[in-house]
């Protein structure tokens, strides 16, 4: 947990999130979750949407997908669209994933996951996903939907690892765009 940004602590598991619904070893159960965000949210200025956000995401990133689905679905905003449709892919349902994406728009948090994606490009197979996530270095997160899709069809082990690393760049991205960082 970096002291700077305690609420990073919330996505330290000891694998990121599968690319489907999970659930997976090392995740924490809602109670303790909720009873961590409410003691990092007391001494916080999110707002109560913010704090709702930030509850859904760090919900899904444990796998209580409905939880994280029941909360998103009522923010009606690009914000909570983007949880939405992440929701939605991890189902899958990539159609829905894509709808709640169009809803989204050009979000905000998009410029920083291309950054921090395009960090990530090393060689191989992964400078090839890069450039297809990244194009002319924007985030496509329909291209991430699709790239999902096809490592989950194709059963391509080294592609949804690398997408896994993809995904939990979003997450925390989101986190801190959502807390205002």
């Amino acid at each position: 947990m970096t002291d700077d940004f305690p609420f990073a602590a919330l996505l330290a598991t000891p694998e990121p999130p599968d690319l489907g619904p999970g659930p997976r070893a090392g995740i924490k159960t809602e109670a303790e979750l909720d009873a961590e965000l409410q003691r990092l949210s007391a001494s916080s200025n999110l707002t109560p949407q913010s704090r709702e956000l930030v509850r859904a995401l760090v919900l899904l990133w444990h796998d209580h997908q409905d939880a994280a689905h029941e909360i998103s679905q009522g923010i009606e905003n690009a914000d909570g669209s983007f949880v939405h449709g992440i929701v939605h892919r991890r189902e899958p349902d990539y159609g829905n994933a894509e709808y709640w994406f169009r809803r989204v728009g050009k979000h905000a948090a998009f410029p920083e996951i291309a950054k921090r994606v395009r960090a990530l490009s090393g060689s191989g197979d992964g400078a090839a996903l890069v450039s297809t996530l990244t194009p002319n270095g924007n985030w496509d997160p329909f291209a991430f939907i699709n790239a999902c899709a096809h490592a989950g069809a194709a059963k391509r082990s080294k592609d949804a690892a690398f997408l896994r690393e993809v995904q939990r760049i979003e997450s925390e991205v989101l986190l801190e765009y959502f807390c205002g960082r």
